[in-house]
């Protein structure tokens, strides 16, 4: 077991070993943690290895908080849920939370939310939270098949708006850094107009300079004329491309500049070889209602505008 803080940058060991484990994801990445590192997080990897190579690990996030020093995992560790190494590994992890004093450990591992993990977890001294931090459910596309196959899967009603966006005059560009402040601006009306909170402006600059550096990210903008309608940033890491951030003006609605700009997004991913879009988040119901073999609820406000449009 070893505990080191590898450079950022996807050709590190570990990048390489998170973007080709079955459980790794964008939020383990080195980039990721060198970003939040520029908001008062620090930084910490455990890794487990075999030999040289590196077989499970976890990046860890330490901030300090009124009450004391805070522990975070997102999306970690990486590491099957039933391998047998995790107990150590955990146990690795809570050892290094302690050094630091930390008053609690939060882990949001990329598992599928099961009742044997859970128990697993409890068994190992874990707790669920209430307070999650990413998003407990979310849609996943499979950009394996040829784009005409993926236009297929989609409702008819989803592929008519891809279509009447390009007939009604939307064009979708990729945006540079000059763009990011326009972005901004859509993104604080888009909170304004649909009730959720936004990071600053600095936030979205400095994720973006992380990963598009590495080609890592785009940030695609749609318009009509010269009007800017809606953007998005889209990330990719290992074979999953990752949409994090969107927003859109209150004009020209009725033009569906989201529905092309999530097709551009997926084309984007697939041209960049990913296998998976993941759409990033809907209502905690969802994911539990699929999880338990129920049918999906209904409901309003909130996340389910939004997954009914990811859905």
């Amino acid at each position: 077991m070893n505990t080191n803080l590898s450079t950022a940058t996807p050709d590190s060991p570990w990048d390489r070993f998170v973007a080709s484990a079955e459980h790794g994801h964008l939020l383990q990445s080195s980039l990721w943690g060198a970003f939040k590192a520029t908001f008062g997080w620090e930084v910490a990897r455990i890794t487990v290895q075999d030999g040289d190579a590196i077989v499970a690990g976890a990046q860890i996030l330490f901030r300090l908080t009124p009450a004391g020093p805070a522990a975070y995992v997102p999306r970690g560790p990486v590491i099957a849920p039933d391998d047998t190494r995790l107990p150590e590994l955990l146990e690795a992890i809570q050892e290094v939370a302690r050094q630091r004093g930390a008053i609690f450990l939060k882990l949001e591992p990329d598992w599928e939310d099961t009742s044997d993990v859970r128990a697993r977890l409890q068994r190992l001294g874990f707790q669920p939270s209430h307070q999650t931090v990413q998003p407990r459910s979310t849609i996943v596309v499979d950009l394996t098949p040829d784009e005409q196959a993926i236009l297929m899967a989609m409702k008819s009603k989803w592929r008519y708006n891809i279509r009447l966006a390009e007939r009604k005059g939307v064009r979708v560009r990729h945006g540079t850094a000059a763009d990011l402040p326009a972005f901004y601006e859509l993104m604080r009306v888009t909170a304004q107009r649909d009730g959720f909170p936004i990071h600053s402006r600095d936030y979205y600059v400095a994720v973006w300079e992380h990963f598009h550096a590495h080609d890592l990210a785009a940030l695609l903008l749609a318009y009509y004329e010269d009007e800017l309608l809606a953007g998005l940033m889209v990330f990719r890491f290992g074979q999953t491309a990752y949409y994090l951030y969107g927003a859109s003006s209150n004009r020209h609605r009725n033009r569906m500049p989201n529905h092309l700009l999530q097709w551009r997004a997926m084309q984007w991913a697939k041209a960049h070889g990913c296998t998976a879009y993941d759409l990033w988040g809907v209502p905690d119901e969802v994911g539990a209602a699929v999880s338990q073999g129920r049918e999906i609820p209904t409901g309003e406000g909130g996340l389910w505008g939004v997954y009914r449009f990811k859905a």
